[in-house]
């Protein structure tokens, strides 16, 4: 994973800096050092900078049918060729060869164990294995030819290595089959796009509380129902979306663990009857075992191996409620950042301005973050349809699910990224947010407590001192002794003491509240977890 995350931060302008190792999200399953991670540009989304993909570099000259169409490796009990429009509406290749890592990986892990069992011979076996490593240059350095009459990613790469190794590539495919080939790849990938998507998350908490920390002591009103609720400390709000963020690293994890199971071997559906070894594959790729864990037992069914595709609805899942957590909170700091509440002033390097109005500033990444989770929220609806009315075992149907899959992984990517970003280029107005504290009674739940009469008794009273107030156009604080009495005689001199939002904030005591010893205690927390 550290390998895939310094490919990704080497290429990235971010000014976030190099990224902090996850301990407490590692999983205990080994993992493939995979060298990045690909996502395609497709019309889907045009990706973050920092994600590159060396087939993209390949000319539209050398995608192009230059050639005459060959045979189809499955054509033997075929009369004649597909028709063009069949052959234009079902490849693949111009999206799936983003596994092509994934896809090279898992057939050296393949070949090995057909040498080891005995069903090719070492020479096959180093001779496919060379193949592949050169196959993989041609790639990373933008000069592999990919082929639209060859379909697909796993194609594309066995008819190459047939053209480069002749007789051993076509015994490589032995034991296998494009079903649970593609599957493995697939769940190679999400694996690596998960610990990419973790780290990413990790730096935002990271933004977060260092901008928390710089804002010690700073209230601000909270609200409920979008009305000014009880006054709260401006760090305490800024934990509240590391908090939710670290949910979402534990979902993404908890989504790996049961991602990490590999169903290759298991061939179309039936499974094989060739003494091949699934575990020592599965042991090579990374995986906890062959095909997957369903609660503490691992079950053997290779049918459910090739169809299972609820890794990746658990994934997109897992990547929808982040996004919505992100839109969240774009859509306060867009808020922040009107006119109308003035607390947020992001700087220049993370606004854009209006074609036609020269005064505007806007946050337009935080308005584009709240957007772009319309968007993950889709992939993941796109694929609980896509699987809804699948029969057992594979159908091709399943080839649309890896354009979803992308799409979302970029968008979090870069939804995260820019997130990270904007919280490193912002201030508060702390004159701004002082000014507008006295208005709504934040401090009425505290005067509430302070009563100590039945709660409903104090909430009446409360409720009665919030209506003078209303009538004389004042704060409860600025109330006599004589004006509260004149409510209820239960009001002392003490009642001072928790009126006002400084006074109010000192009065919270319970544990994850908003008072000041407790948020410190929280902020601490997570210095500890996250930075030192």
């Amino acid at each position: 994973m550290e390998s895939v995350v310094a490919s990704i931060s080497s290429s990235s302008s971010s000014p976030i800096g190099p990224l902090i190792p996850v301990t407490r999200h590692s999983s205990t399953a080994p993992r493939t050092q995979i060298p990045s991670l690909s996502l395609p540009q497709t019309n889907r989304m045009s990706g973050p900078p920092s994600i590159s993909c060396a087939a993209q570099h390949t000319s539209s000259a050398q995608t192009a049918q230059a050639r005459p169409k060959e045979a189809k490796l499955w054509g033997g009990r075929f009369e004649e060729g597909v028709t063009d429009a069949v052959e234009r509406f079902t490849e693949s290749i111009s999206f799936d060869k983003a596994l092509y890592k994934h896809d090279i990986l898992g057939s050296r892990a393949h070949a090995s164990m057909l040498a080891h069992q005995g069903l090719i011979s070492d020479g096959d076996r180093d001779s496919i294995i060379g193949g592949l490593a050169q196959i993989e240059k041609q790639i990373e350095d933008g000069e592999f030819v990919w082929r639209a009459d060859r379909e697909d990613v796993h194609m594309n790469i066995e008819a190459a290595l047939t053209d480069l190794v002749g007789e051993p590539a076509k015994k490589l495919h032995t034991a296998r089959s494009r079903n649970d080939q593609v599957s493995t790849d697939f769940r190679l990938w999400c694996r690596d796009a998960i610990d990419v998507i973790v780290e990413r998350i990790k730096l935002l908490q990271v933004a977060l509380v260092t901008l928390a920390k710089k804002n010690e002591g700073v209230i601000v009103p909270g609200y409920t129902h979008l009305q000014r609720a009880q006054p709260v400390l401006l760090q305490h709000l800024l934990l509240a979306y590391v908090e939710q963020l670290e949910r979402d690293a534990g979902r993404l994890v908890d989504c790996r663990v049961r991602m990490n199971f590999c169903p290759l071997g298991a061939c179309a559906l039936a499974g094989t009857g060739l003494p091949i070894d699934r575990f020592m594959t599965s042991k090579a790729l990374g995986f906890t075992a062959p095909l997957r864990n369903s609660g503490d037992a691992i079950t053997r069914n290779s049918i459910d191996a090739v169809s299972d595709r609820d890794f990746v609805l658990e994934f997109l899942s897992a990547n929808s409620i982040t996004a919505v957590h992100l839109s969240r909170l774009g859509e306060e700091w867009v808020l922040w950042a009107s006119e109308e509440f003035g607390f947020l002033i992001p700087s220049d390097s993370v606004s854009t301005g209006s074609s036609i109005m020269p005064q505007k500033k806007n946050p337009d990444p935080m308005e584009l973050v709240r957007g772009k989770s319309a968007r993950v929220v889709g992939d993941l609806v796109s694929l609980l349809v896509l699987c809804k009315g699948l029969p057992h075992a594979y159908n091709r149907d399943l080839q649309e699910d890896k354009e979803p899959v992308f799409d979302s992984v970029k968008a979090i990517i870069g939804m995260l990224e820019v997130s990270a970003e904007f919280a490193q280029n912002v201030t508060f107005n702390q004159d701004r947010i002082r000014k507008a504290l006295p208005a709504g009674h934040l401090d009425a739940t505290t005067l509430a407590d302070y009563l100590g009469v039945p709660f409903r008794t104090s909430h009446d009273i409360a409720g009665r001192s919030v209506g003078l107030c209303v009538s004389k156009n004042c704060q409860l604080q600025d109330l006599s002794l004589d004006e509260l009495r004149s409510i209820n005689s239960v009001f002392d001199e003490d009642v001072y003491e928790y009126l006002g939002v400084e006074n109010s904030i000192k009065k919270f005591s319970s544990y994850g509240s908003t008072g000041s010893e407790c948020v410190a205690s929280q902020l601490d927390e997570w210095i500890t977890r996250l930075i030192s």
